[in-house]
């Protein structure tokens, strides 16, 4: 397949396993339940994502869904990563551990001192990818309990990841361009104004 927006144009080549099903009627197999998708290109389903994004937090980030499906455990853990960098980095919250550090967030919400786009909603779905990257990040005291995690449930942190992106970062950058922007016209007016006096002044006799 290949995208048909003219700026970008890229092509997706994947590669399918499934069940071959004969069809008694038609004398010819079919295509039956899908096991497989391999993808070719690209190699995985990464978004592209801004640069003033930190590069250590989307180096993550795209590492996670590159194994998201070959490894879901430690895709986990690298999205369990990728989410504190983002609170130390844009909540400027830095403590020992990544449960102290949502606490703290929790209680500049309720004090009304988290940054723009950080809400309850937002810690209670960080809180549940801390939970399940603890999977990959550390043992359980039992070794005989075994708690896995599937590549859905990989894909579905790193969906969350995507949209903390752009509720953060991308929102903050749009709000300081528009911003930038009106400062720029009112210093354009200011100077136009001040143009104007002193081509008044000078014409007067």
């Amino acid at each position: 397949m290949r995208c048909v927006n003219i700026e970008c144009l890229e092509v997706t080549i994947s590669v399918g396993l499934n069940v071959s099903i004969w069809n008694q009627r038609d004398k010819e197999y079919q295509a039956g339940d899908g096991i497989y998708n391999y993808p070719l290109r690209p190699n995985s389903m990464a978004k592209p994502q801004p640069d003033y994004i930190p590069s250590p937090i989307l180096e993550d980030y795209y590492e996670a869904c590159l194994i998201s499906d070959k490894s879901p455990k430690s895709s986990a853990t690298l999205a369990r990563r990728c989410l504190q960098g983002m609170i130390r980095d844009f909540c400027g919250i830095s403590k020992p551990t990544l449960f102290d550090e949502i606490n703290e967030l929790k209680t500049r919400v309720e004090g009304d001192l988290a940054p723009k786009g950080v809400d309850a909603e937002t810690i209670e779905a960080i809180d549940a990818i801390r939970k399940i990257g603890n999977v990959g990040a550390h043992m359980q005291r039992d070794i005989n309990i075994i708690v896995d995690v599937d590549p859905g449930e990989a894909r579905a942190l790193i969906e969350l990841i995507e949209m903390l992106f752009k509720d953060w970062y991308v929102a903050r950058h749009s709000r300081q361009v528009r911003l930038d922007r009106i400062r720029s016209i009112a210093a354009e007016k200011d100077e136009q104004i001040s143009s104007q006096k002193n081509i008044d002044k000078s014409e007067q006799p």
